[in-house]
């Protein structure tokens, strides 16, 4: 038995009205995240890099910052290519703040990516989760 043709239009157009309703509650949510990892970036992100940098420094490991494009980036400063950088991941939904890390392997690069906190909003991050990824993420570059 065959659909009939007006049925058949109702259920596109209800999926093209759900389509819509779930595009426009994600681009809310993008914006959200957005807003709210400004705020943790200018705040918690670059400020917390800034002084595990220095507390790398006097322990005799040298690093720099650097805020490339809406990231904080703590790069080797004797190899560019390794660096521990945290940015918004907006490709997922929600969106999420992640690290991505990159290490030199001889003439290979290793390159990973995780969440700063597994499910964490944004607003919901603070200077302690940074500080864990980094001493979590730090020890490879040290050895």
């Amino acid at each position: 038995m065959a659909i009939e043709i007006p049925e058949l239009r109702r259920q596109i157009r209800t999926a093209i009205e759900l389509a819509k309703k779930n595009a426009t509650a994600k681009r809310s949510r993008s914006d959200t995240a957005q807003r709210d990892y400004d705020t943790f970036l200018s705040q918690i992100a670059v400020p917390t890099v800034q002084q595990f940098a220095s507390a790398l420094a006097g322990e005799g490991h040298f690093f720099k910052v650097e805020t490339p494009a809406a990231s904080v980036r703590l790069s080797s400063a004797s190899a560019k290519d390794d660096y521990i950088e945290l940015l918004l991941d907006t490709a997922q939904d929600p969106p999420e703040v992640v690290a991505r890390v990159s290490r030199g392997r001889g003439r290979r690069m290793v390159a990973s990516e995780r969440p700063v906190r597994e499910r964490t909003a944004e607003a919901d991050l603070n200077e302690e989760d940074v500080v864990t990824l980094l001493v979590q993420e730090i020890t490879p570059f040290l050895s």
